[in-house]
């Protein structure tokens, strides 16, 4: 009888580490970690980009999944994309195509392995792969919130849930706006900072919590290096270890000469020194002022498209609008009438006191406008002004 237990003790302890070996092999078998690239030269790559890397250490299959993945063949793309309906996927592709691609194009590439165990690596690697599905592949795209950065937090908090601890209160207590963290990636992109900044409304001009930072893959990286997993086992760090795969020095910005700091200053000279010229010489010189209305009234009716037809929440309140307004296009015909219409002066008065508003806003910090702006508000201001109390002189008014 003593030999049978025996026989039993021996028999289930060596089940047993059998089993807790075959557990801990599926552990090893499997690496997983976070890829983190410097940003591109092209507007669409400027903010960096993040993807998750599985490597299969027994079969050495090495994929790499990306969430950033979009197809500018789509139907309607420019139409979608600036109507927040553009639909972005996950995508599959070996890690040494992933890298060569980088490696092309010149941009630094940074890993963190996490440290999962067996089960979350297991769960990690299905969810993936159902994500993979072509029925769950595709999802609508939101710069700010479901992008390809916070698609994969999401999924890690998806698995780990409540034992993920982010540590957000060790994070450098800098508070900035959603604008100011775009700028940080665009400010040497002048003209793409520019449009960004009159397409979206002031939605970003409010501080973005530690989280709401994690839209950007260096903050992500980042807000991963930070985090910890409590809970099922002795406490550690989230990522293992940190590697720099590819290393490329950083580019030296530069605004260029044909920058709208530099174009819009010009322009402000040429209206002021026109102005000039015309009060002495007791003239209007309307013609520029049929293209200045002309271009801010047409401007006013795409900001006017995105806050009504958007998807995008950050194209609603778009204080802009204040300077460069729709109704201005009515000034054309109104200038290029022989008589003075009787709402032409009234009109103007309007205009003038639109842009002293977005001035007002401006800094009241309501909404922060593109500094390249500062010379046309001048302008407006400047011929709305000479125009209301000037035109009268050169027009028959009619009743």
């Amino acid at each position: 009888m003593k030999i049978k237990k025996n026989l039993f003790f021996y028999l289930f302890f060596g089940l047993l580490f059998m089993f807790l070996g075959t557990l801990n092999s599926f552990s090893q078998q499997y690496r997983i970690s976070l890829l983190t690239c410097d940003p591109g030269e092209e507007i669409y790559s400027s903010f960096g980009h993040s993807a998750v890397r599985v490597l299969n250490q027994e079969t050495g299959s090495d994929r790499v999944y990306n969430y950033g993945t979009f197809d500018f063949r789509a139907p309607n793309f420019v139409l979608n994309f600036a109507g927040g309906r553009l639909d972005y996927f996950l995508s599959v592709s070996t890690f040494e195509r992933f890298i060569a691609e980088y490696d092309y194009f010149k941009r630094s590439v940074r890993e963190q392995e996490l440290d999962l165990n067996q089960e979350q690596k297991m769960a990690l690697v299905e969810f993936l792969e159902t994500n993979y599905l072509p029925e769950n592949r595709n999802y609508r795209y939101d710069f700010f919130y479901d992008n390809c950065a916070t698609r994969i937090r999401d999924l890690m908090e998806e698995i780990l849930g409540d034992i993920l601890i982010w540590k957000d209160e060790e994070q450098e207590s800098v508070d900035k706006t959603f604008r100011q963290l775009i700028d940080e990636k665009v400010f040497y992109m002048p003209w793409s900072d520019l449009g960004i900044d009159l397409a979206l409304g002031s939605r970003l001009d409010r501080d973005a919590t530690p989280r709401e930072e994690q839209f950007l893959p260096e903050y992500m990286e980042s807000a991963f290096g930070r985090a910890e997993i409590q809970g099922d086992g002795p406490t550690r760090s989230f990522v293992k270890s940190e590697r720099v795969i590819l290393d490329f020095p950083q580019r030296e910005g530069s605004l260029g000469l044909l920058n709208p700091y530099l174009i819009f200053w010009v322009i402000a000279i040429i209206f002021t020194a026109m102005t000039f010229i015309g009060f002495k010489k007791k003239k209007l010189f309307l013609g520029f002022d049929l293209v200045l209305f002309g271009i801010l009234g047409i401007l006013g009716l795409v900001m006017s498209a995105l806050w009504i037809g958007s998807d995008i929440p950050s194209t609603k309140w778009n204080w802009n609008i204040l300077w460069a307004f729709p109704g201005h296009l009515l000034l054309i015909p109104g200038l290029l009438s022989k008589t003075l219409k009787p709402w032409l002066r009234k009109y103007l008065l309007v205009a003038l006191i639109l842009a002293d508003a977005a001035i007002v806003f401006w800094i009241l910090g309501w909404q922060s406008f593109h500094p390249s702006l500062i010379p046309l508000l001048l302008v407006i201001i400047l011929r709305t002004n000479y125009l209301y109390y000037n035109i009268s002189r050169y027009k028959t008014a009619v009743a």
